[in-house]
């Protein structure tokens, strides 16, 4: 009987402290992912309000937010890594600066179309217009809304736009909504941001492997063309031989 009850006791502490970590573990992650996704409120006299967040994908992000779902889901590491993998690729975080969207607009419909013009990202004391974004921000909004917008990750040479930075600004023109009085702006400090640890985890590995097999498919696709190109030029040497070779015979 006392071995029962020293089983359950100890079996209620031990959930006790498993809820326990588990709620510390949570609250700290959703700190972590308040950080780097913010949002502006607005309204106006009569009830209606506007909300819009920006969220932006760091390094700090993206492991907070795999963990925050494997903690709620109970996932094993296998689980918490192909989520981490499937979310980088529809970031497509190896070549796009992704940021997130998010409307919540009960007010006055909004019109943002062309979107392209209503939004640029800063980076230091450059701006970037976006390469690619979710075309339903280009029809008329009454409700929540939200999808990703993608920047350039890399200039003409191939150099990473964010190696060296220290802060970015996603800024929204204040014409999106009557509520909205000047640009709205969201700021983040990178310099902290470490995007290397996504490389070393088994989801960043499969996603580098992935990459690197687009690349290589390019690369034979360019080499097949060259190839092309090359039998053209030698072909079209030996016709010029030949012909030098028939003006040279009548010369003589």
């Amino acid at each position: 009987m006392k071995k029962t009850v020293f089983c359950v006791v100890a079996c209620t502490v031990l959930a006790g402290l498993v809820f326990l970590f588990s709620s510390e573990a949570l609250a700290s992650y959703q700190n972590v992912l308040q950080r780097w996704s913010r949002i502006e409120k607005y309204s106006d006299p009569m009830g209606g309000f506007l909300d819009v967040r920006v969220t932006w994908f760091s390094e700090e992000y993206l492991s907070a937010l795999a963990e925050s779902e494997a903690n709620t889901n109970l996932w094993t590491q296998d689980e918490k890594e192909n989520f981490l993998y499937n979310m980088l690729k529809t970031l497509q975080i190896d070549e796009y600066i992704p940021v997130e969207v998010e409307f919540d607009n009960r007010a006055e419909s909004m019109h943002l179309a062309p979107f392209d013009r209503r939004i640029e990202l800063w980076i230091d004391s450059k701006e970037y217009s976006p390469v690619d974004y979710d075309k339903r921000f280009n029809f008329r909004l009454q409700g929540k809304l939200n999808g990703y917008v993608f920047f350039p990750r890399y200039d003409e040479k191939g150099q990473n736009l964010l190696e060296g930075a220290k802060r970015v600004r996603v800024v929204l023109s204040g014409s999106i909504s009557p509520l909205v009085k000047g640009d709205v702006n969201f700021f983040w400090d990178i310099y902290k941001d470490n995007p290397e640890k996504l490389f070393s985890g088994k989801a960043m590995r499969q996603f580098e492997i992935d990459r690197l097999l687009k690349r290589t498919k390019l690369l034979n696709s360019r080499k097949v063309e060259l190839e092309e190109e090359l039998k053209g030029i030698y072909e079209e040497l030996l016709e010029v031989q030949k012909r030098m070779d028939e003006l040279q015979h009548q010369t003589d």
